[in-house]
Order: structure tokens, then C-alpha cells, then sequence
């Protein structure tokens, strides 16, 4: 088989490096997800990452600190789980870059669309730290920014725990129904969560077609970019 988007951006959560721990980085998990990313890259698809920060710290979910002060330090905790995934890629012989939206030149290189398609043109995976380099965006509304910008097929939204988009929460209802399929204006219009509504919007408006799947699942990301009838799939029709 072969796969069917030359360029998809993979957006990580930070919970999925996380592991069983829950917090910080599990070596195994994160071992686990660079193989199946290597195992991707052998395909020549071209792999842009955005990595969440959520295994470290989640800006909006503190009470008592100023927003952006939160922000910002959320945006440090997906930089050091882009550094760990590269240095797993790294290790696997798959040649990263990471680049950052806030300068930090010892080390990632600063974010320069032009550049990172270039790294892209010649077979390097490319993670995105960071986030946008603001507060009040999340690492979802970076994924979709990105996948715009880097004129990506595809975003690849891999989720711990779940192995797509339910109409009610699995984990609480036995009776839950996945979708195979949504509209974007379905997750705006029924609330349900996947990417926050400012993410969702911008894909939207550049047509940019979203998959849901589980990363639980050892080569569900390859499965994917193969054509494989998992996860949900989100886009106009």
C-alpha cells in the first residue's frame, strides 16, 4: 500500500508521552511513538510535528497566576518534549529538526516557514515548539496554523485514551456512539472538544481535513496515512 498525503502535520498531546505515569516523559511510550513515526518517514511522507505541553503544565487550567504568565510556561513544557522526541528520532537515524516560535537559538532554530518546508523538501521531520509563540493559543490552533502554512494534506490529531470522536464521553457512557465522519461545523455546533473552536475555524476555512484516531494502538499513525478506515475523519463532507 501507499500512503495517500505526501504532507501531514501530527499533533501531539504532551499526556501522550506521558505513558502510564501521567506526567513527564515515559522513555518506553516515547520510544514507541518514534518508532511508528520512523516507520512513517520510510514511506516518504513528509512529517511535520506539533507537540503539546500538557505532560508539564497546562496554562489555562491554573487558577491563581496571570494568564500569560501561564501560557508561556506551557510553551517551555512542549519545548522540552520536542527536544525528547527528537533525540528518540534522533537515535532511530531519523534526521529532526526542531523549531521554535519563541527564540531560543542554543537550542532550536527559530520558526521560519521557508525553512521548515525546505527541511520538509529534503526528508527531515520537522517539530514545531512552542507553540504559536503566544498566549491564549492553544497547541491545537498551532497545529492547524502550521498545516496552513506548511501547505500540509492533513492533520493527524492522535488522542490518548480514545480512539476517535464520540458523541458523549466513553469512559462515562457504555452507550457512547463514535462518529465515522464529521462536518467542522459539527464539533462547533455540538461542542464536543477535539480541537478548541479558534483551531477548528482556521482548518475550516482552509478546507484543511482532520483525522482523529488513537495512538494507544501500536501502528495506528502509519495505519492512517495508508488509507485505513480508523479514527474519525473531519472535513467538509
Amino acid at each position: 500500500m501507499k500512503p495517500i498525503f505526501r504532507r501531514v502535520v501530527l499533533k501531539l498531546s504532551g499526556e501522550a508521552l506521558a505513558g502510564p505515569k501521567g506526567t513527564g516523559i515515559d522513555s518506553d511510550t516515547i520510544i514507541s511513538i518514534s518508532s511508528q513515526i520512523k516507520q512513517l518517514h520510510s514511506f516518504g511522507t513528509e512529517i511535520a510535528i506539533v507537540v503539546g505541553g500538557g505532560n508539564f503544565w497546562r496554562g489555562k487550567s491554573s487558577k491563581n497566576m496571570d494568564r500569560t504568565t501561564s501560557d508561556y510556561m506551557g510553551m517551555l513544557g512542549t519545548m522540552m518534549n520536542a527536544l525528547a522526541l527528537q533525540d528518540a528520532l534522533e537515535n532511530m537515524d531519523v534526521i529532526t529538526r526542531v523549531q521554535s516560535a519563541i527564540e531560543m537559538r542554543q537550542v532550536a532554530e527559530p520558526y521560519i516557514r521557508r525553512k521548515a518546508m525546505r527541511h520538509l523538501e529534503k526528508g527531515r521531520v520537522v517539530i514545531f515548539g512552542a507553540g504559536t509563540g503566544n498566549p491564549y493559543f492553544s497547541t491545537d490552533t498551532t497545529a492547524a496554523l502550521r498545516a496552513a502554512e506548511i501547505e500540509a494534506d492533513v492533520i493527524l490529531l492522535a488522542k490518548k485514551g480514545v480512539d476517535g470522536v464520540y458523541d458523549s464521553d466513553p469512559k462515562l457512557n457504555e452507550n457512547a456512539k463514535r462518529f465515522d465522519t464529521l462536518k467542522y461545523i459539527d464539533i462547533l455546533n455540538l461542542g464536543l472538544g477535539i480541537m478548541d473552536s479558534t483551531a477548528t475555524s482556521l482548518c475550516m476555512d482552509n478546507k484543511i481535513p482532520i483525522i482523529v484516531f488513537g495512538i494507544d494502538e501500536p501502528g495506528n499513525i502509519a495505519n492512517v496515512v495508508l488509507g485505513k478506515k480508523i479514527g474519525t475523519r473531519v472535513g467538509e463532507e
